[in-house]
């Protein structure tokens, strides 16, 4: 009998088809690796079942995808989606006092089937306090992706001023650390995707041994990012940012991610704005998620667009910089080839990047990349050596490296090559899915966790403690 695999992704909008990626700060790269992850594990002849178990969500403002209760993702995976809280919609940090009543709809749906999981994937601290205690409760082994782990962001943000009340009354700081802590002590393995990760990031935790991670890059779906643009697409992307640009030829500096603080978007635009060369030569293309009415994005996009229009304003960058209302999920390999035709640049200038899963989509599209000199980016470019990395925490070294970037002696065409040629060598989901496979199976296949791991395992806190402590988070 094949392997049966569990994943767990609790929050975020996630569907197999149409991907609403940067709709809000819950639905990012996490929600594309997952669902690449599971169908690419699916394919491989030793998982005979794998299940993603999501929240169902009723609710009018969003698609009833999401209210679905099971939706195929490949003959042998599905996403299964389970009630929990309320029926709205419901942004990640809201999500903790009803993940109890997850857990306990957790132990009958695998305590009902005549078999269990061979072990469970939690993504993400919420994640990872539900997949810890389904392994108290059960003994299924659990594997762990942090994702973003909430004792860096919140360094990153206090550096920049925030106030740690502040921090944990908006992101659950101090809640969020305590699952992540939980989930180190009840994990046989944590995979992560860069060697800074596993050793600098995750080494902050009590419970973390080094032993647990291993480091497994994920993949990029080069069926669909690729550097081939035909005419047509370049005609539909250049109809979608021309309203914005006096001259849309000209090379374009790429940034696409979602409206949140962490990704930095104003710095990128006080660095353009201060540039003369740069406003000189180049527009600013930016790709911020989907909005109808800034009035209805939560408040904390809503704080973010107000800094990047005041930025452009600031600088009078009108006709210089691009920023769509709208774009569909299918359109993005598109962007990044047709930024690639200009030779222009994708910039990702985030505080933190624990992976950078769009710097090897831009590589693969064949467009070379300025990023920050944070987390996964050193590892990524390190490898694909297509492009400069930039301390965005230094005030003006973001502008100096573009300019360096997309200067005249830049060896751009060196850039795009050798980054097309290490996305075909080294970063394929399939060559992640049976590592993955090989190092699970061989943590988790007993059950079993390293003897030195399994002696310094801390008891986890009994539920009735946990819920005490969870159920002091209320919903505003």
């Amino acid at each position: 009998m094949g392997l049966y695999l569990l994943h767990l992704h609790l929050h975020g909008l996630i569907r197999g088809h149409d991907l609403e990626l940067g709709r809000d700060a819950d639905t990012g790269g996490q929600t594309t690796y997952v669902l690449e992850l599971a169908r690419a594990l699916a394919e491989q002849p030793q998982v005979d079942r794998l299940e993603v178990i999501t929240r169902c969500i009723e609710d009018r403002r969003i698609s009833p995808d999401y209210a679905v209760q099971r939706e195929t993702l490949h003959p042998r995976a599905s996403l299964l989606r389970l009630s929990f809280g309320p029926r709205r919609y419901l942004r990640k940090e809201l999500l903790w006092p009803h993940l109890e009543e997850l857990v306990d709809r957790l132990v009958l749906h695998i305590t009902r089937q005549q078999r269990r999981p061979d072990w469970i994937h939690a993504h993400y601290a919420d994640a990872g306090w539900v997949g810890a205690e389904l392994q108290r409760r059960l003994g299924i082994p659990l594997v762990f992706t942090g994702h973003s782990l909430g004792r860096e962001k919140r360094r990153r943000l206090l550096d920049l001023g925030h106030h740690p009340d502040q921090l944990n009354q908006h992101y659950a700081m101090d809640r969020r650390i305590a699952a992540e802590e939980d989930a180190l002590a009840a994990s046989s393995l944590v995979v992560t995707s860069t060697r800074q990760e596993a050793s600098v990031q995750y080494a902050g935790y009590r419970h973390f041994h080094p032993d647990l991670p291993e480091v497994i890059p994920p993949g990029v779906d080069t069926t669909a990012f690729h550097p081939h643009l035909d005419a047509s697409e370049d005609d539909r992307v250049t109809a979608l940012l021309q309203p914005f640009l006096r001259q849309p030829e000209r090379p374009p500096l790429l940034a696409l991610c979602r409206p949140d603080r962490r990704k930095n978007i104003p710095a990128l635009i006080e660095a353009y704005g201060a540039s003369e060369s740069l406003r000189g030569s180049r527009n600013l293309v930016l790709i911020l998620g989907c909005r109808h009415d800034l009035h209805q994005l939560e408040k904390s996009q809503r704080e973010e667009w107000q800094q990047v229009l005041e930025a452009i304003d600031r600088h009078d960058l009108y006709g210089l910089v691009a920023y769509p209302k709208q774009h569909q999920r299918s359109q993005v390999p598109a962007v990044y080839r047709w930024a690639a035709r200009r030779r222009g640049l994708f910039v990702n200038p985030a505080l933190t990047e624990p992976f950078g899963l769009t710097l090897l989509e831009a590589a693969a599209c064949g467009l070379p990349v300025v990023a920050t000199d944070d987390g996964g980016p050193r590892d990524i470019l390190a490898r694909c050596r297509n492009g400069l990395l930039a301390a965005v925490a230094e005030r003006g070294r973001l502008g100096q490296v573009l300019e360096q970037a997309a200067g005249p002696t830049a060896p751009w065409d060196d850039w795009q090559r050798q980054g097309l040629a290490a996305v075909a060598e080294a970063y394929s989901w399939q060559a992640h899915a049976r590592r993955y496979l090989q190092v699970a199976a061989d943590l988790c296949g007993q059950g079993s966790r390293p003897a030195d791991l399994e002696r310094m395992r801390p008891r986890l806190a009994a539920p009735t403690r946990l819920r005490k402590v969870y159920a002091r988070i209320s919903e505003p």
